[in-house]
């Protein structure tokens, strides 16, 4: 069998489908790295949404990809950009989920984290018309609801602050009074504009080295409160830099999607546990390889999960941002998900070319349970751009 696929430029190629996918059998946790993949949603396509209103999820097609993750192993990071948090997930819609999920990883027994954020206080027509004290109620209000779900917590950066903040003295009053109101250590997170534009600056400067320093300076205020980081800014020099300078037991959590297996594998000095969007579609093959760490065997670890970060780069590819296509895309094919579309209609961001390239990639790589049900899908999807086989 074949599939013509288009390539960048738009000329139609002929693409080979591998036959067997690889074997990835589920597995118990991991004893020398925490992972966690931070986990996208499965919208409802059956739902008469319009642009404005609040987003349908299909609650057992979402649940059950949590099952698929919890069953190899990982952990979900629950609530968090991939979930389309901001992006046609609402507070009240991430509210929900966190309840389920919660819920749902105590009957699995399987480990869970959730974000916390500001998102309940929306940008109107004049930006973000409020103060530090409203900043630090909302942020309040869901570390109280996902501590009463029984989940960690994970400080996400706030649009809000971002945007109301003078100085580092505004994030260190924020965070500090947070980690002190925190029942259990929290992760904090460092999600840099790439994600999100609207999260220039945090920390307070736009310069690194400055926001570094902040955030450090936050974490050895209460290192007792802090369970670890999670770092997304792209750039692996950077995450080791700060993984050293972490106070002893805390932890450095990766978000770098681009550079994980070598941040993740570590070095003389140590390693990165992971928190990453990508490890939402490569669950079953990068629990295989964190398992060959767990044995001493980082060069196998290396070798099964370093012809992944192409696949990783395409995906998360400028506007990094709307990587969750790419995702949701791979979640269809792999057969989690009955079709391809995703809260306020962002299957329509990525091109043609790209989706066929994300599938190129995912089946070399071996990651669909049953190849020939990801090259029928994509024929599906081809077609309705008018590509005939």
């Amino acid at each position: 069998m074949s599939i013509r696929i288009p390539d960048e430029e738009g000329r139609l190629r002929t693409y080979e489908p591998r036959t067997e996918p690889l074997d990835l059998t589920p597995g118990t946790r991991f004893s020398s790295r925490t992972v966690f993949a931070a986990a996208h949603v499965v919208a409802d396509p059956f739902a008469d949404v319009s642009p404005g209103t609040p987003a349908a999820v299909d609650w057992d097609a979402t649940l059950a990809f949590r099952r698929h993750l919890w069953s190899h192993g990982l952990g979900v990071a629950e609530a968090m950009d991939t979930a389309q948090r901001g992006m046609g997930l609402d507070w009240a819609g991430a509210a929900e989920l966190i309840r389920r999920s919660a819920a749902e990883a105590r009957a699995a027994g399987g480990r869970i984290v959730c974000g916390v954020g500001t998102d309940q206080l929306p940008a109107t027509e004049f930006g973000y018309p409020y103060t530090l004290g409203q900043i630090r109620a909302a942020y309040e209000e869901q570390l109280a609801l996902v501590e009463e779900a029984g989940a960690q917590a994970v400080l996400m950066a706030s649009r809000a602050l971002a945007a109301v903040a003078k100085d580092r003295g505004d994030y260190l009053e924020v965070y500090g009074h947070l980690l002190r109101q925190s029942s259990e250590p929290v992760v904090l997170h460092w999600l840099g504009p790439m994600f999100d534009p609207a999260l220039e600056g945090y920390w307070g400067s736009t310069n690194l080295d400055a926001a570094a320093h902040t955030f450090l300076e936050v974490i050895a205020a209460h290192p007792e409160k802090v369970d670890g980081i999670k770092v997304s800014l792209l750039d692996a020099r950077r995450e080791i830099d700060l993984r050293r300078k972490l106070p002893d037991g805390v932890r450095c959590y990766t978000g770098d999607d681009f550079n994980y297996p070598e941040l993740i594998a570590g070095d003389e000095e140590g390693f990165s546990h992971a928190l990453l969007g990508i490890f939402d579609p490569l669950a079953a093959l990068a629990a295989q390889a964190v398992r060959r760490l767990d044995t001493g065997d980082a060069a196998g670890f290396r070798t099964l999960l370093d012809p992944t970060v192409e696949l990783s780069r395409h995906l998360f590819r400028p506007p990094t941002r709307f990587y969750k296509t790419g995702v949701v895309l791979l979640a269809w094919l792999s057969g989690h998900q009955s079709h391809f579309a995703m809260l306020g209609g962002l299957q329509s961001v990525r091109s043609l070319p790209h989706l066929a390239r994300a599938y190129e990639l995912a089946d070399g790589l071996g990651l669909f349970p049953d190849p020939a049900l990801a090259e029928n899908r994509m024929k599906t999807l081809l077609a309705l751009y008018g590509v005939t086989q």
